[in-house]
């Protein structure tokens, strides 16, 4: 098979679904200090599919609430307007990803539970090493891996030399999928983020989430997402293919000053959280 050209994956780019209408809304009522939790419940009302998931994501053992939320106002007024953005940007994108990706060695719903995880990972790890936007970070390593999405038809006739060519060659898998498909997911995750005109730094933090070394606008959060996305896997969430196949970055540990037994810590838990099952929606 030929690689894939930058026209080719332009095209396949587009050919993914753009944040639906109603998530482009809360986006813009999050960002617009007159609004108000009704304004924002009036939006997402309008999907019964999404207020589903939206009051199961936040009735989740992760944001820990004693009693019942029972509406979408309420879940807005008691977690806040950047927290119910991230949800409803979760409970968006949970189909698309949820597909089974067989060119990556995963079965249906294990990247988007790996991807929450991270994203769970990640909104922790922030809070602990004092970055200042949580959701941010939660946002980053949430779409740390939709580059997958559009890579996946591609690895499956490609499936073999990729892993041949890390056992032989002794490269990461993200070189071997670079050289064989002409682009890794990480970079193609970077052009998902831009057709969904989520800021730079997110961008950055998606396309560079296995090299954070690189990160320029903001090291801080492609470390704390690259963190994230290796405790998810070491907590055995959607691993797949290439899973085993990354070292952590001492790069990162160092930008966020990460102890052992800080790291220690947070996979513990995370593991009692992943334990309920509204924390993925499903």
């Amino acid at each position: 098979m030929t690689k894939l050209t930058l026209p080719a994956l332009v095209r396949a780019v587009e050919d993914l679904p753009a944040l639906p209408a109603v998530v482009q809304k809360v986006i813009e009522l999050t960002e617009d200090p007159r609004s108000t939790a009704k304004d924002i419940n009036n939006v997402i009302t309008q999907d019964q599919s999404l207020t589903v998931k939206v009051l199961r994501l936040a009735n989740s053992a992760f944001y820990g609430f004693p009693r019942r939320i029972s509406t979408v106002t309420e879940a807005t007024v008691l977690l806040g307007f950047q927290t119910i953005r991230s949800i409803v940007l979760a409970a968006s994108v949970s189909e698309m990803m949820k597909k089974d990706l067989r060119g990556y060695a995963l079965e249906r719903g294990e990247l988007w539970r790996h991807s929450q995880a991270a994203a769970v990972s990640a909104r922790m790890l922030a809070r602990e090493v004092k970055f200042p936007r949580l959701e941010v970070a939660y946002t980053a390593a949430l779409l740390h891996d939709i580059g997958k999405v559009i890579l996946d038809v591609y690895l499956r006739e490609e499936y073999e030399t990729v892993l041949e060519k890390v056992e032989n060659e002794k490269v990461t898998f993200l070189q071997a999928e670079e050289e064989i498909l002409g682009f890794h997911h990480a970079t193609v995750g970077a052009k998902v983020a831009e057709k969904w005109n989520l800021p730079g730094e997110l961008v950055e933090a998606i396309g560079l989430h296995h090299e954070p070394e690189r990160a320029k606008e903001n090291p801080k959060l492609t470390a704390i997402t690259h963190v994230a996305d290796c405790i998810s896997v070491a907590l055995g969430m959607g691993v797949g293919i290439d899973g085993f196949l990354y070292a952590i970055s001492p790069r990162a540990i160092e930008i966020l000053g990460l102890s052992e037994s800080l790291v220690d810590r947070l996979v513990a838990n995370l593991a009692e959280i992943l334990v309920d099952e509204d924390t993925f929606g499903e």
